[in-house]
């Protein structure tokens, strides 16, 4: 396994990331649990959640289950660094979501509870909250790290001048701020090259990209069009509206002896600013396969090709659209 630090913090994880968003919903507890082992059997350190993970509103189906996997074995926490996420409606109550210091500070507790833990090493803002001011997110976060309940905050789906926003205003506080941020990025989805790429790279934030695989349109779509859950409508449809590229990308695979969505895990781990994707398995061969893309390096032709097929913005902002 390969390791890097997280943004500019001292703090070093592998360099892919075990998402969890299908235990509980499609990988049952005991197979999420043989998952967890073998991830760190492969030295995988960095283990992604979310409050809502599950999709049994206000459950915490997820957490639980990486609770009860932690509490088997008590020395497992210290080979992890944990990241959990808060937003997202977890109670009837009005605020009961979202990043009021209310919730932020409620929604910590109760993932504590689940998870069977003390502390949360990396604790991540879902999506941005327009509403809640920074300085009552921030106070929120620091009474969290004083009490050693958070040791990092991170962010998901943020814009980049949130990004900024938020970094200044932890600068006024002296507050180190934003360490990471979680963002959807894949071959078929690159608009983060204009401005949330070169703002993680100047505020020192690792990324760590979501849906490596397209919602597994690049894991083959075209040749495992009928199976599983490439098969529904609308993964029907994206794949048809991708068609040509897709068989170009397959073509591309076949030329360098690759698995489509292990090329696409390598192509993540080619591009500057990115600390690691993350892998969401749902089965033991997801999870193993996965780890191949450390050992690929394309070539700068190879890299042009993959350019080619799958087109960025060709610049960041503004030079990808101004002189």
């Amino acid at each position: 396994m390969e390791y890097t630090y997280l943004g500019r913090t001292g703090l070093q994880v592998s360099r892919l990331v075990l998402g969890t968003m299908n235990f509980g919903p499609e990988t049952s507890e005991k197979d999420s649990f043989q998952i967890m082992n073998k991830a760190l059997d492969l030295g995988i350190n960095f283990f992604d959640t979310a409050n809502v993970y599950g999709f049994s509103a206000g459950k915490g189906t997820t957490e639980k289950i990486i609770g009860k996997w932690l509490s088997e074995d008590k020395s497992r926490r210290d080979q992890i660094v944990l990241a959990t996420k808060v937003y997202g409606q977890m109670g009837e109550g009005v605020n009961d979501k979202k990043l009021s210091a209310y919730n932020i500070i409620k929604a910590c507790e109760e993932s504590l509870q689940r998870l069977q833990t003390d502390h949360i090493d990396l604790y991540q803002m879902h999506h941005v909250d327009r509403n809640t001011p920074w300085e009552e997110i921030w106070q929120a976060m620091e009474y969290l790290v004083q009490q050693g309940k958070v040791r990092y905050v991170g962010s998901s789906n943020f814009a980049a001048w949130n990004i900024a926003e938020a970094q200044c205003k932890a600068k006024e506080r002296n507050f180190l701020g934003l360490v990471s941020e979680q963002s959807l990025y894949n071959l078929t989805e690159r608009s983060i090259e204009l401005e949330m790429i070169p703002a993680v790279k100047n505020f020192g934030l690792g990324l760590i990209p979501w849906s490596p695989v397209g919602g597994g349109l690049l894991a083959g779509a075209l040749e495992k069009a009928n199976k599983g859950r490439r098969s529904h409508e609308r993964v029907q449809k994206r794949v048809e509206q991708y068609k040509e590229q897709l068989q170009k990308y397959e073509d591309f695979c076949k030329d360098v002896g690759e698995e489509p969505a292990v090329v696409a895990l390598a192509w993540l781990l080619h591009q500057p600013g990115v600390t690691g994707p993350i892998i969401g398995p749902r089965t033991m061969e997801h999870l193993t396969s996965s780890t191949r893309a450390l050992e690929i390096e394309f070539t700068e032709a190879q890299l042009e090709q993959l350019d080619q097929i799958w087109p960025g913005p060709g610049d960041q902002a503004p030079e990808a659209y101004a002189w």
